[in-house]
């Protein structure tokens, strides 16, 4: 059933004014030799993520990258996590973190309403904070259903004169080396496998942006489905899971390659009203003090509906998420 009663307390241009609308990330993320995204492998041989961009000159250059599916399912998992020890709700997917989620709650799907897709996406919001957070398409049942993600990030790009990438030598152990040896009747090496696998290591421009207004909102009755107090817990979850994602990016070959996080500089926007909390790509040189000049631009027409938080380390971007969460 539908929350009317919730925007009915506030006119959405008084809640715009005093909650959070968005939040958005531009950062320089050091990671030292790691290997969170490959494409494949050819071979013995391990083959990294590589991008063509353009930099802040106009000049083509290839450099590593982490896509941003990879972080949106690190900060998914972070998510996971907090709902579960929170309590929030979860449909059966997302209780075992499967990569279906509601598609997997066949009892739920089946009860849907076939026609009437506001209430439909009532029910879902209500439903599962994780779906509601991170977006989903029902696919399952007698109907299809989207929901967009509240939470985008963009591509961890590596700046290309700052990050470099090289393949190194491995070799599988065999212990009948130290005694009998591994040779065949031939002479061949039996149970060496030997291959190759790449490690990078440099700067990467970071960009996320969370439309926290959209926790819980449902985009066709205009009207959010949860009441206020459900609503404060998932929103507060939702930035502590993107605070952890830079804290912990987790990813592949973190069993022998967990990467070295040796800082996080750049600035977190805010935004109370109805302009969006800008981001401008750390590829920019002057990233920070373009993201302050558009917020001071905005402020213009909308006094204060815009702030900007620096940080210099990643303890410094830890302390600025976790002040807006506490003040959810």
């Amino acid at each position: 059933m539908r929350v009317s009663s919730v925007s009915k307390r506030k006119s959405e241009e008084e809640r715009a004014m005093t909650e959070l609308r968005s939040v958005s990330i531009s950062g320089e993320l050091l990671l030292d030799m790691h290997s969170l995204n490959n494409e494949a492998a050819e071979g013995n041989q391990q083959i990294t993520r590589m991008v063509h961009i353009v930099n802040q000159d106009g000049e083509l250059a290839v450099v590593n990258a982490v896509s941003g599916d990879m972080l949106k399912h690190i900060q998914a998992e972070h998510l996971h996590a907090l709902a579960k020890t929170r309590g929030l709700p979860l449909c059966a997917g997302c209780r075992v973190f499967d990569a279906n989620r509601v598609n997997k709650d066949t009892e739920f799907i089946d009860a849907l309403p076939t026609d009437d897709y506001t209430e439909g996406l009532d029910r879902l919001i209500q439903h599962c904070a994780v779906d509601d957070a991170e977006g989903i398409l029902v696919t399952a049942g007698k109907r299809s259903m989207a929901r967009k993600s509240t939470v985008e990030f963009g591509w961890l790009v590596g700046l290309p004169d700052r990050t470099r990438t090289e393949s190194y030598f491995h070799v599988k152990y065999d212990p009948r080396s130290r005694g009998e040896g591994s040779g065949d009747e031939t002479g061949a090496n039996v149970g060496q496998n030997i291959f190759y696998r790449p490690a990078s290591s440099g700067v990467y421009a970071a960009v996320c942006t969370i439309e926290v207004s959209r926790i819980g909102w449902n985009d066709l009755s205009r009207e959010y489905a949860i009441p206020d107090a459900d609503r404060k817990a998932r929103v507060k979850s939702v930035l502590e899971s993107v605070a952890l994602t830079f804290i912990e990016p987790a990813g592949a070959q973190r069993n022998t390659q967990n990467p070295h996080i040796l800082g996080f500089r750049g600035v977190v926007s805010v935004s109370t009203g109805p302009v969006p909390a800008p981001t401008v790509s750390p590829l920019s040189t002057d990233f920070r003090a373009q993201v302050e000049a558009i917020a001071e631009q905005l402020n213009r027409s909308w006094p204060g509906s815009v702030t900007v938080h620096g940080f210099d380390s990643l303890s410094e971007f830890s302390r600025v998420m976790t002040d807006l969460a506490e003040a959810v």
